[in-house]
């Protein structure tokens, strides 16, 4: 790893001036520039004999390493060269390049991210970015410098999360949100496109496969007439066949339902999830069915234009607050829900299955895809089309065993 032009010479090399505790020495990358020297520090150690043998090495943890010193090395390069570029370059203009690029760390970018999450009352998001941030502290206690996120550095973290046993729809939702970052720092031209590590050819973010979450009628019907003579069961199974009745909504705009939001016999509600992310703000309109008025009528307040329907908010809570309220329903619903799916011989059954289970439905009925896309609030008919495209698996057995029934 050497580079020269312009009178400015770099190269990595063994800083063998000082050895460590366990008589590794540190890899550095060194500037050099009209007899002026400066030395960047890569995180990395090594002994002797394995920096002698880096170059033809084939053996996997000093593979890594070498890439590592290899991304560190151009990070300083494209410093160098951007700065040479610009007829501006000299040790102390380079040392301030990387120090500013030092302090833009992944980590720091995540927590400048997670406030501003919190600030907006985002919280849903916020907590996912909390726990992608966490993922990458276990993996890598010290500071991630943009320049370090390479291919081959998500390929140690997703290997990382496998080892903690994590799924891939799990390591899928947190490389996105690593992206999400990472594409933000690109825009603000913290990095350039060449050091950018996704899309083809470089990084791919393998999806889960789909699970099958979409219930038949005749199943969802078993559902509706399920007792066990406990009112909390009724109750939690009601407030699950809402869900499905109300276009599969969202526990979390669920809950902010208010008696006003019933206009001419229609509940009208825009999603939380697309509040903020759409230009336009999408109303949804859905229908009060004999059966929803029933559940309202059993387990809701008293009509009143600013009661909430359903008995689950005050009014008074912030975002936080609101957010835990939502997944202390959503866990007493799913759990109320696993039992009745567990007796009746269907499986697993959870909010996120009714949402399912409302568009499936449709689709086997024969419902428009775009009439589903706009009742299940999806800005385009794409998203909705991959939303439907993995449930349908089992259709497509059972039509695929029609043809040999000769």
């Amino acid at each position: 790893m050497n580079y020269s032009k312009d009178g400015i010479t770099i190269a990595a090399m063994l800083d063998t001036r000082r050895a460590k505790t366990t008589g590794e020495y540190p890899v550095k990358i060194r500037v050099t520039y009209r007899r002026v020297r400066s030395y960047y520090a890569t995180g990395k150690n090594l002994l002797k004999e394995d920096w002698e043998r880096l170059g033809s090495t084939r053996q996997q943890t000093l593979l890594a390493v070498r890439k590592d010193i290899e991304n560190s090395f151009e990070l300083v390069r494209q410093a160098a060269e951007d700065l040479a570029f610009r007829g501006e370059f000299s040790i102390s203009g380079l040392n301030d390049r990387l120090k500013s690029a030092s302090s833009a760390s992944l980590q720091r970018s995540f927590e400048n991210k997670i406030e501003t999450l919190k600030q907006r009352g985002q919280i849903g998001t916020m907590m996912i970015y909390e726990n992608a941030l966490k993922a990458i502290l276990r993996f890598s206690p010290h500071p991630v410098r943009f320049g370090e996120v390479s291919v081959s550095w998500l390929k140690r973290f997703v290997d990382f999360l496998r080892q903690e046993g994590k799924s891939q729809t799990t390591i899928a939702i947190t490389l996105r949100h690593i992206r999400a970052i990472i594409n933000d720092a690109k825009r603000e031209g913290t990095i350039k496109e060449s050091q950018y590590p996704f899309g083809h050819g470089r990084y791919e973010i393998q999806e889960a496969e789909g699970r099958k979450m979409a219930l038949t009628l005749e199943q969802i019907g078993q559902i509706a007439r399920y007792e066990d003579g406990h009112e909390a069961t009724a109750k939690y199974r009601d407030y699950w066949l809402f869900l499905y009745l109300c276009n599969g909504i969202n526990v979390a705009d669920f809950v902010k339902l208010k008696f006003r939001d019933i206009v001419d016999g229609e509940i009208c509600f825009v999603r939380q999830k697309t509040e903020h992310t759409t230009r336009m703000r999408k109303e949804i309109r859905v229908i009060v069915t004999d059966r929803m008025q029933s559940i309202i009528d059993r387990w809701g307040n008293v009509p009143a234009p600013d009661h909430f329907i359903f008995p689950i908010l005050e009014g008074r809570e912030d975002a936080l607050t609101l957010k835990h309220k939502t997944q202390y329903l959503i866990r007493a619903i799913n759990k109320r829900m696993s039992s009745i799916g567990t007796a009746l011989g269907i499986g697993k059954i959870s909010t996120y299955t009714a949402r399912h289970s409302f568009a499936t439905v449709l689709k086997r009925a024969g419902a428009n895809i775009a009439y589903i896309s706009e009742s299940l609030g999806h800005s385009d008919l794409k998203t909705t089309e991959n939303y439907l495209a993995s449930f349908e698996r089992e259709e497509r057995q059972k039509n695929a065993e029609l043809l040999t029934r000769f």
